[in-house]
């Protein structure tokens, strides 16, 4: 499925003349089974990414506009080594594997401030092959995992998530609140939350609570209440934002209510904005109390070869919502943008056959 430009749906078309990839030195050919759904792909199709109010189509272009039509979309790729590259061991074919889906800028290890990934500035996993960095395309033969079910698993969303929390240095005991809190990344907080021993509070719409109690959210509050007065007696040490707009400042003045009993300072990691773009911060609220803000993008490849590892040990549970094989790409689109309230976790995108 291929993207043809920024718009509607009608852009991704659905080619059956395309190419297999021959995999270049240091590449492994991947025959893909299952690729996760992330928002990202909806937003870099239209255009969405703007660092300003101005209303302009722009893509995912913090290294460089690297987005170039057609491009084959899908971040999250699952699939069996097929064939491989100069330089790659031939060992390798027959490997169910997971790919991180990051186009590091350079070779270090804990940073990362010009993410590019796979799906935008080099062909994903929306396809029946694709050719990937073999050091990026991670051995998970766990049985107990399905090719879908690992996809769930996929980097993009958990990522994200860990990122939003070393970033703000959240620790063992500490208590976190969690928005937007059923999606990908939202559930994938929930988890890594209780792996690092922190106690992550969701903020969700109605009808999700038994399912995020499940993940090991302590509390689930009701995006469509009150739900700043229901945090009255929960003392949130860090917020995971992902929804920006008129949500931002009121996570902030919860976090900001007994100063004197905090044992660090509030923090805010945000890596979405749902809700809006644009929100006006009143910055003495920030600065008087002490506020430290964290805007995440990706992460790094030592939190990626951390996720990696907690995957194969069994520590992180795929949540997966449901399948759709590759030629409904245009239902998947349709069904990600209009979730009801029984989608919790990750859509996956599996071949047809």
């Amino acid at each position: 499925m291929v993207l043809t430009g920024h718009g509607g749906i009608d852009r991704l078309e659905w080619r059956t003349d395309w190419p297999v990839p021959v995999p270049k030195a240091g590449e492994v050919l991947v025959r893909i089974t299952a690729c996760a759904k992330n928002n990202t792909d909806r937003k870099v199709r239209e255009g969405l990414y703007s660092t300003a109010d101005d209303g302009a189509v722009t893509s995912f272009a913090m290294a460089g506009n690297t987005l170039r039509f057609p491009r084959i979309q899908g971040a999250d790729v699952v699939g069996h080594v097929v064939a491989v590259g100069k330089g790659v061991s031939p060992e390798r074919i027959g490997e169910r594997g997971l790919l991180d889906f990051n186009i590091y800028p350079d070779a270090r290890r804990n940073l990362n401030l010009a993410p590019d990934y796979y799906g935008h500035g080099a062909d994903g996993g929306y396809a029946e092959y694709g050719a990937f960095p073999s050091d990026q395309f991670h051995h998970i033969p766990n049985p107990d995992l399905s090719d879908a079910e690992l996809a769930t698993l996929g980097l993009c969303s958990w990522q994200t998530g860990y990122h939003m929390l070393t970033s703000a240095g959240v620790a063992a005991g500490e208590h976190v609140l969690v928005t937007g809190a059923s999606g990908g990344v939202g559930t994938a907080l929930i988890q890594l939350c209780r792996v690092i021993g922190a106690v992550p509070h969701a903020i969700a719409s109605p009808g999700k609570a038994d399912a995020l109690k499940a993940l090991g959210a302590e509390t689930v509050l009701d995006r469509s209440g009150d739900w700043p007065r229901a945090l009255a007696g929960i003392a949130i040490d860090a917020a995971m934002d992902l929804v920006g707009g008129a949500m931002t400042v009121p996570l902030i003045q919860a976090m900001c209510r007994d100063l004197r009993a905090r044992r660090t300072p509030p923090r805010l990691s945000i890596a979405g904005a749902g809700g809006g773009n644009v929100t006006p911060l009143p910055w003495t609220l920030i600065y008087l109390n002490q506020v430290q803000i964290f805007g995440v993008s990706h992460g790094t490849r030592a939190e990626a070869e951390q996720l990696i590892a907690w995957i194969r040990d069994g520590r992180l549970k795929p949540v997966l919502a449901e399948t759709l094989p590759l030629s409904r790409l245009h239902d998947a689109e349709a069904r990600f943008t209009a979730r009801g309230t029984d989608f919790v976790g990750k859509m996956v995108i599996v071949p047809d056959q």
